[in-house]
């Protein structure tokens, strides 16, 4: 093809074809249409397909034929045959290039109310931003919007956003478009009201019948107002005298957070790594560990000596630092680069371990969490993760079908 050929090609000027069907989905509808424009031999330009509740929306973009009155009568013979409507409308040139400053937009309500999602697409037209698409990630139990957005600053969309998200009462995550949203493969997470509902030492501390004033420095500690490894030391000496099995009678006790299950399945089955890093005790993370299949963990030591708990911690204490040293060499240790990590904490403890990832969440997190994270969640779903990283829940279904447990 001559160079004048290929400029004609993609001139804005060009003349072309746009082929719409709608109709109720069966199979073969695409197929017969494609295959009456193929006898033609005209160039397909672009092609776009949406099933709403059995309806079939299909859109074909070709290069303009010599005989347009031709194509659109056989279409519309052919229209009469499958019972769906198709126009032929005739124009120039293709799609608008999308601009820069591309961003994928999360919307997550349960439900999600038709005034909320107007509400955001009227936040993403006043930054200037243009939708370019909208598809969904999940219908239950939440419902899940995935919105390709083109010509805003992601920091900008994320400000306007995040506050739209909180008056409408939804969730709204904001990230960078392109192959890096799709490319993050360590998750490092949490445990204490995160994978897990509660937290460990509270129970503990209801074995040892000093839940109360447990739970009132893990309150503290969690929001940020006293520094953790005081208040962890400070705790554990509240449980001197307990017996080690009442670990084992905790562990038994422990509920995952909801989805917590298939999220680290789906993960591990797509090639993630998964990672826990906790300011609790390895006795109840190895455990985990082993349960779930988890790559990499890292959490304190409780000193058990004669088969009781003395009330100290061995060894260095996992704090707000050392989750974010813990979290880069799980990365190192996979090969995985910090811009393709993932971090989730609901505490100020995990403060340095969301700044340091690709991508920081907070999930159910005390507000200081939530206005230093990248993005919120505040539903109970701990897989609403996957749709953060463009999982979509008929995806994860698909997989669970074809590898059952």
């Amino acid at each position: 093809m001559t160079e004048e050929a290929e400029l004609e090609k993609h001139s804005p000027d060009r003349p072309t074809v746009l082929v719409t069907l709608t109709g109720t989905d069966r199979p073969g509808l695409t197929s017969a249409v494609l295959s009456t424009i193929a006898t033609r031999g005209l160039e397909v330009i672009d092609a776009e397909q949406v099933v709403l509740r059995g309806r079939l929306v299909l859109g074909v973009l070709l290069s303009a034929p010599r005989d347009h009155k031709d194509l659109k009568e056989e279409l519309k013979a052919l229209a009469d045959v499958l019972d769906v409507e198709i126009s032929v409308e005739k124009g120039v040139g293709d799609n608008e290039p999308r601009r820069k400053g591309r961003s994928q937009v999360t919307v997550i309500g349960h439900p999600l109310s038709a005034a909320g999602l107007a509400a955001i697409a009227g936040r993403i037209a006043d930054t200037g931003a243009n939708i370019d698409r909208i598809s969904r990630m999940a219908r239950y139990p939440v419902t899940a919007m995935e919105i390709a957005v083109s010509g805003a600053d992601p920091d900008t969309l994320r400000a306007v956003l995040a506050l739209e998200g909180v008056r409408q009462g939804l969730d709204v995550a904001v990230q960078d478009g392109g192959l890096y949203r799709r490319a993050k493969r360590l998750i490092v997470m949490d445990v204490d009201s995160t994978l897990i509902q509660g937290e460990v030492i509270e129970m503990l501390a209801g074995h040892a019948g000093r839940l109360e004033e447990v739970a009132a420095v893990t309150e503290q500690a969690m929001r940020g107002e006293l520094d953790f490894a005081e208040s962890l030391r400070h705790r554990v000496s509240k449980l001197e005298g307990l017996p080690a099995s009442a670990l084992d009678e905790v562990y038994d006790a422990i509920q995952l957070a909801p989805g917590a299950r298939t999220l680290v399945r789906t993960l591990k089955r797509l090639g993630y790594k998964f990672a826990i890093v906790s300011g609790g005790f390895s006795q109840i993370t190895g455990k985990l560990v082993a349960d779930l299949g988890i790559d990499y963990a890292q959490a304190n030591e409780l000193e058990i000596v004669d088969g009781r708990l003395t009330g100290r911690v061995i060894g260095e204490i996992v704090d707000r630092a050392g989750k974010a040293t813990a979290l880069r060499r799980f990365a190192a240790q996979s090969g995985t680069p910090l811009s393709q990590t993932v971090a989730i904490g609901d505490g100020a403890n995990d403060l340095d371990m969301l700044a340091a990832a690709g991508l920081g969440v907070a999930f159910n997190a005390k507000p200081v969490v939530r206005a230093a994270a990248d993005t919120h969640l505040s539903v109970p779903y701990l897989d609403t993760i996957l749709y953060l990283l463009g999982i979509s829940r008929e995806e994860v279904e698909a997989a669970d079908a074809d590898n059952p447990a």
